[in-house]
């Protein structure tokens, strides 16, 4: 058992410098000024990584797919928390005016491109992951149909179909638009 507990100790430190660009291109669309830097994003999902103890990892790619999902709920979860009762919830400071409408109080759009992805996943398993993989871990086309085990060209058929089903739920709920 020692030797596999290295051997995985050998393997994060050689995908380090390869999870802190993916964790980067995950925060790269947030605002400038905001709190969750890539390599604070890469430690929390490492120390979460390292947590696992029995999965049967299938390929470089399962591990990215793994990692995506760790660094989604991280983002997620950092972003619940920015909005929590705490902090003032859902209020957002603006100008008296740029008001039009005083009843109307937008979610961050990550909550609900959340909350559109929990839907996606019951209406298509595969779009739902590999949009999860590509978003929150940057991974390529390629990278994604070998976790996945399809061609590449599905999973570029999958990815048009989910972007706009995700931004039609997300325009629907929100009034705005993702894409």
């Amino acid at each position: 058992m020692q030797g596999d507990a290295s051997a995985r100790e050998l393997l994060y430190a050689s995908i380090y410098q390869e999870l802190r660009r993916r964790a980067a291109g995950v925060l790269a669309g947030e605002r400038p000024n905001h709190t969750l830097q890539p390599t604070a994003l890469l430690h929390e999902a490492y120390l979460d990584l390292i947590r696992i103890r029995q999965i049967d990892w299938q390929s470089r790619g399962h591990f990215y797919a793994v990692a995506a999902k760790i660094m989604r709920q991280i983002v997620i979860s950092h972003a619940r928390a920015r909005h929590a009762d705490k902090r003032g919830g859902t209020m957002v400071r603006v100008e008296l005016d740029a008001i039009r409408d005083p009843w109307v109080s937008p979610e961050p759009i990550l909550l609900s491109l959340d909350s559109a992805l929990d839907r996606l996943q019951s209406v298509s398993p595969r779009a739902y992951q590999l949009v999860e993989m590509k978003f929150f871990a940057g991974l390529s086309f390629e990278e994604a149909a070998l976790a996945l085990n399809v061609s590449s060209r599905t999973l570029k058929r999958d990815w048009e179909v989910a972007r706009r089903w995700l931004a039609r739920e997300i325009q629907d709920s929100e009034g705005e638009c993702l894409e």
